[in-house]
């Protein structure tokens, strides 16, 4: 199970819908081993694509830096799909690198409805997980 506070919610379906008709991306950093989602950093998405998202090279090094000097780790990978569900796309399968991170996805494909979805991705397999969201962590 993934959980988060609101804070954490609101910045990554608000970052979300500001980058729209692109999608979003970023990363939630928090205490190595703690699995606690704390530090949200929005990242850019260098394809600004509304079908395809891809981290900075030198962004994310940075942000690995970053993250190893505060005892970091990233517990959340996210990103936005803009006309599509909140599923992960064959190419985000291919793209989960991190096995301890909760992947987020939030369509914003109806500007009304707030679809933020968790899941689990180890080895090419997906595994939908349920998201608790409190009022603080």
């Amino acid at each position: 199970m993934l959980t988060l506070s609101t804070a954490t919610y609101d910045a990554i379906v608000a970052h979300a819908r500001r980058d729209h008709p692109d999608e979003a991306c970023g990363v939630v950093a928090g205490p190595e081993g703690s699995d606690r989602p704390v530090r949200v950093i929005e990242m850019l998405n260098a394809a600004r694509s509304p079908t395809f998202y891809e981290f900075d090279s030198a962004d994310l090094f940075q942000l690995y830096k970053e993250m190893e000097a505060n005892d970091e780790e990233p517990v959340i990978v996210y990103h936005s799909h803009t006309a599509t569900e909140a599923y992960p796309s064959r190419t985000d399968i291919n793209l989960a690198q991190e096995p301890n991170a909760h992947y987020v996805l939030v369509s914003t494909r109806q500007p009304d409805t707030v679809e933020f979805r968790s899941f689990r991705i180890v080895q090419g397999t997906v595994t939908e997980e349920p998201v608790q969201v409190v009022a603080e962590l």
